[in-house]
């Protein structure tokens, strides 16, 4: 409760950066200018850190006073290629590009729980590495700053993601799996060009492609048992130019989601067969690239279970929702399937009727503001007590120096 009474008393300067923040948001991979908002908030609470990180990542760490484990926290920070059709003050001045997840938010809980945590260095034992991730949405980032040594050391990881259709001071969690893998596939179907008005002297790849959008949808029906969650979804064709002309090619593109990795493993076989099978019964070529993206995102238990405690001694237990599963992806998977932690939903939707609100990657995406201090607090809370979970008496673990996240420009 006191880290939530603090987180408070804060909260007016991390509302305002994040709201700076929605005002210029940065597509995956081009976060330079939020990568250095970071950097000087960074400096500014006297806070080590290294930048360049999977791109424009940024990973930082605080020191305790004593040696010990070393947890980490993450944050994402990158926007969508979506119009903002909110009415807000603070709306995106970039056109075309809108901050419609709240990674903007989650930038700002993150440096609020930094200096949550800078304040109490002196009373823990061990270190707390903060990342902010670049390239979330593109499910590239989390590789990136994995392959760059961005775990390194790690004891454990944690995270969250806000959620508008839950009631801002709210939060959920469970153990084992809470969101799904995320594959792409495209499909490239070629047949023979010919006048619209001759089918029968060209092959159509686009009746081929509409017979192969049908047929996809029997592995979920039909191919998996009823009780695994699977989704094929084609999100795009494109084929031809002209109303009376059969086009020679047609592509398409979609995803692939499933919440049991076996399943998950299953499924590009299935998806090949089908496509090599309707195209040979049109008389058509068929060319598949299935690109693995990100694994089911599976919490570890007793990472769970200490999630689970700080938000009932923080907030209350009757503010702890029940966790819905979603096939919505996220690649904090990643850092998940290197060492144990846990992924958290956030409430961050109004009081009343949370449930009808506008979802996440939509264009009217409102955040309340109100769940930034519980999302500082909370992130906090978390680290300290991981700190204590994992903490090994015999280990020698050596300070902010050996670690290497020197600051590149002094605060």
């Amino acid at each position: 409760m006191k880290l939530l009474e603090r987180a408070h008393e804060l909260a007016p300067e991390w509302i305002a950066f994040r709201r700076e923040l929605h005002r210029y948001p940065e597509l995956s991979f081009a976060e330079s200018e939020t990568a250095e908002r970071v950097a000087r908030e960074l400096a500014r609470l006297g806070i080590s850190y290294r930048k360049g990180i999977g791109g424009h990542g940024i990973v930082a760490e605080i020191v305790g006073e004593r040696p010990g484990p070393l947890i980490a926290l993450r944050a994402d920070m990158d926007a969508l290629p979506i119009a903002e059709e909110a009415e807000l003050p603070f709306a995106s001045e970039k056109p075309g590009v809108m901050h419609a997840c709240g990674h903007d938010a989650h930038t700002a809980m993150l440096l609020g729980a930094a200096e949550l945590l800078a304040e109490t260095r002196a009373s823990f034992a061990g270190r707390v590495r903060l990342l902010f991730q670049p390239a979330e949405e593109m499910n590239a980032g989390a590789k990136a700053m994995v392959a760059d040594g961005a775990l390194e050391g790690v004891s454990a990881i944690y995270g969250l993601h806000n959620l508008p259709t839950l009631a801002a001071g709210c939060a959920a969690v469970a153990a084992g799996p809470m969101m799904g893998s995320v594959d792409r596939i495209e499909i490239a179907i070629e047949g023979k060009g010919a006048h619209g008005a001759i089918p029968d002297q060209g092959i159509d790849p686009i009746v081929c492609a509409a017979a192969l959008v049908q047929s996809l949808q029997t592995i979920v029906s039909r191919e998996v048992s009823p009780f695994a969650n699977v989704v094929v979804t084609i999100g795009s064709i494109r084929g031809g130019e002209a109303n009376n002309v059969i086009p020679k090619t047609c592509m398409l593109t979609g995803t692939v989601r499933a919440f049991d990795a076996d399943v998950q493993r299953r499924l590009p076989a299935i998806v090949e067969r089908i496509v090599a099978g309707i195209a040979a019964s049109y008389r058509c070529a068929a060319r598949l690239d299935y690109i693995p993206q990100v694994p089911v995102l599976v919490n570890e238990a007793q990472s769970a279970e200490l999630v689970q405690g700080v938000i009932d001694e923080t907030i209350g237990a009757g503010r702890r929702a029940p966790l819905r599963p979603t096939l919505a992806g996220e690649d904090f998977s990643l850092y998940l399937g290197e060492v144990p932690g846990c992924f958290f939903w956030l409430g961050s939707g109004p009081l009343q009727d949370a449930e009808l609100a506008y979802g996440l990657h939509h264009p009217k995406f409102t955040l309340n503001e109100d769940c930034i201090p519980v999302g500082m607090a909370l992130l906090a809370g978390i680290a300290l007590r991981g700190l204590q979970r994992h903490r090994e008496p015999s280990a020698e673990r050596d300070s902010g120096a050996a670690s290497g996240y020197g600051n590149e420009e002094a605060p």
